[in-house]
């Protein structure tokens, strides 16, 4: 047996103890590959478990955090008209986005993990481990400055009521991640909505915007970055500069249509990621190599993101040729610059679980996410994006494609054999 094995196993608590061997068990088959490989229809195959599995969709998200990371940075340094280069300050820049990051992150997986663990323990089964994707998500889809009890009241929320009550991992109806945003959206839309949330560190008082002075990490920080002769945060409270705006480009098309997005972005800014928006939506370029790497893999569905990605050109070409308001004249292609479709195509939709699972089944979920997407995008302008609502919309719907894909397959064969016969 392996050495480490062995260790492992000579911690293993009794199995009386539900809570404790919950979490052995927990961390035993994280890091141990299983013996049993899987047959037949499954979305798991080889000696590949689920944990496995979710890793890779992880793994595929960390050039996201990277960008992310170092993006909320610079978007709060842009707002004070401080370091306004890309490299400028890069340490400050990347401290920064990691004291708002990490603890978004820490939340996310304290809470669901916790209330996973829970429910393992109480039905004394393993952990589920589909939570180990949410929980890297979720930090990924938020604002910057997301008050903490907020996202762990969402967080416990979606996990209980939309994954718990339905019996846990692989029963669940609707994307986690998604849910959790929902619940904010709509609990508590200020804090997730309009042009203030998406920089950090900034306050709106009297009418005018001011950066929220450093705290006691950043005064740490600062004493190591002054030893080494490099730029420090200071006392923190400068005012934002004038006419600045902190509005994303899908705002901005709302108001004036593609010429008042272009007025402040360019199209390289929006492919690259340095505007403001959701921590890891932003770069275009990381969302699609961690596309690229999920499709390789074989752990995303290349059919739902072929699919959504043609139904969301196909209504953007539809609503130019309507090209009723100004966000119907946005060009149909730079529906893929602005905004979170391109990570929605990658890692929201292609969720095995909530997604269809039939292969002419993944085609029309994936096309109906593109179409529905740009429609409420464009036309409501109540919702500043529209794949949130499309992807928890058809996930309700793709038991049902897949009912009428598997009617259709049964009739067609007894035709044929009827044909024969």
């Amino acid at each position: 047996m392996n050495p480490l094995l062995k260790l492992f196993k000579k911690f293993e608590p009794s199995k009386d103890n539900k809570l404790a061997h919950t979490a052995y068990d927990a961390f035993f088959t994280f890091a141990f590959a299983p013996n049993e490989t899987t047959h037949g229809g499954t979305h798991i195959k080889d000696g590949m478990d689920l944990k496995r599995l979710m890793v890779h969709v992880v793994i595929g998200l960390q050039l996201c955090y990277l960008f992310g990371t170092w993006n909320i940075g610079h978007q709060h340094f842009l707002a004070l008209g401080e370091h306004t280069g890309l490299l400028d300050a890069m340490h400050l820049k990347i401290f920064y986005g990691l004291m708002k990051l990490l603890p978004l992150f820490i939340v996310s997986n304290v809470i669901g993990l916790g209330i996973e663990f829970w429910y393992a323990a109480k039905r004394g089964h393993s952990v589920e481990e589909g939570y180990l994707v949410t929980g890297a998500l979720i930090p990924l889809i938020m604002p910057p400055d997301l008050p903490l009890w907020i996202l762990a009241v969402a967080i416990a929320f979606a996990v209980i009521i939309g994954k718990e009550a339905f019996g846990g991992t692989g029963m669940n109806i609707w994307n986690i991640a998604l849910l959790t945003r929902v619940f904010i959206f709509f609990a508590y839309p200020t804090t997730i909505s309009g042009d203030e949330v998406w920089i950090s560190g900034i306050e709106k008082i009297d009418a005018s915007y001011f950066g929220t002075e450093y705290g006691f990490m950043y005064g740490l920080a600062d004493g190591l970055f002054g030893l080494l002769g490099l730029s420090t945060f200071g006392a923190g409270g400068a005012p934002v500069i004038d006419a600045y705006t902190g509005a994303t480009p899908l705002a901005l098309a709302y108001q004036g249509g593609w010429e008042a997005v272009t007025a402040q972005y360019s199209v390289g800014d929006m492919i690259w990621g340095t505007i403001p928006g959701s921590i890891g939506e932003t770069s275009k370029v990381f969302v699609v190599l961690g596309m690229i790497f999920l499709m390789v893999t074989r752990v995303a569905d290349w059919r739902i993101i072929v699919s959504l990605i043609l139904g969301a050109a196909t209504m953007g070409m539809i609503l130019n040729a309507w090209g009723a308001t100004p966000f119907m004249d946005v060009p149909w292609y730079h529906h893929f610059t602005i905004g979170s479709l391109l990570f929605a195509a990658a890692f929201m939709a292609t969720d095995p679980v909530t997604a269809s699972a039939t292969g002419t089944g993944k085609w029309v979920y994936g096309f109906m996410i593109g179409m529905l997407g740009i429609i409420i995008r464009v036309m409501n302008p109540a919702y500043p994006e529209g794949w949130m609502l499309a992807i928890l919309f058809m996930n309700m719907f793709a038991p049902l494609i897949d009912h009428y894909v598997l009617e259709a397959n049964v009739s067609r064969r007894a035709r044929r054999a009827a044909a024969k016969a």
